[in-house]
């Protein structure tokens, strides 16, 4: 019997699948981050099945129990508070486990956040790159959003609602003033979608936010390689002017974007 990761509803509770509460009803174990708030789900469909406590601070402990469990043929479900687990949630771990014990697995398709995200944002679907939750740590933040500020592709992050403001302004700082999109509430009755700039976004959780929150923000757009023609003409008046090569390499380099070895090498060209 396979260890399998079931989605579950992320606002709605309709939405969890048929087949979802088929695999939950068959399970011998269930593994959940919290049994108290995954019970309530269980019980509104009749799931009657033993729960597990599995949570990111015993998820490292709980591997060998439910790899000896599932090498004794025992079908293991596991699930977040809401979502697929094992994305930003707990699951993961037995995930890797399991598939280098040569154990079986199976993930159900279902609710998860970042796809209505996406979508809901307006901006270029795909592709796109999720990223998640980025370190609480101002500076660790900062060097994440430093290793991604040319990223190409559109971007999805989760956002904390009580430190949003500040994590934007992060965004801001390091990212530059693009488009971007804060998807709140997905699936639930409150759901909105605040569209702009990063600044206006910024603006618009000032007075704080509740919920959960999905950010999108767009890739940085990939540039045109600068023509020979945009920079040769500049090269040859400085020249003119009595500028050494070396400087009007660096400097040209600078204002076009050309690389300096180029630009060295034609001028030598031209005087030779």
């Amino acid at each position: 019997m396979p260890l399998i990761l079931i989605p579950t509803p992320i606002g709605n509770m309709g939405d969890i699948t048929l087949r979802a509460l088929e695999e939950l009803k068959s399970a011998d174990l269930i593994a959940c981050e919290d049994t108290r708030h995954s019970g309530l789900l269980l019980s509104r469909y009749g799931v009657k099945r033993p729960l597990m406590s599995y949570q990111k601070f015993n998820e490292q402990s709980r591997v060998e129990e439910l790899l000896a469990r599932l090498a004794k043929g025992e079908k293991i479900a596991v699930i977040s508070d809401a979502g697929t687990p094992g994305m930003s949630d707990p699951g993961s771990v037995i995930l890797k486990a399991a598939v280098e014990a040569g154990l079986p697995v199976d993930v159900l398709p279902g609710a998860t956040a970042f796809v209505p995200a996406v979508l809901l944002s307006g901006l270029t679907p795909q592709p796109f790159s999720f990223v998640g939750f980025l370190p609480d740590g101002k500076g660790e933040r900062i060097a994440e959003l430093e290793k991604l500020k040319s990223h190409p592709f559109t971007m999805v992050f989760y956002l904390s609602p009580h430190k949003a403001a500040k994590q934007l302004e992060d965004f801001l700082a390091v990212l530059g003033d693009r488009p971007c999109a804060l998807v709140r509430e997905i699936s639930k009755i409150y759901q909105d979608a605040r569209r702009g700039a990063l600044s206006e976004i910024l603006a618009s959780v000032a007075e704080g936010v509740k919920g959960e929150l999905v950010l999108v923000v767009e890739g940085r757009a990939v540039e045109e390689a600068p023509s020979d023609g945009d920079w040769q003409p500049e090269a040859l008046r400085l020249r003119a002017e009595g500028l050494p090569v070396k400087r009007i390499a660096a400097e040209l380099a600078e204002r076009f974007g050309a690389p300096k070895n180029k630009i060295k090498s034609w001028l030598l060209e031209q005087k030779s």
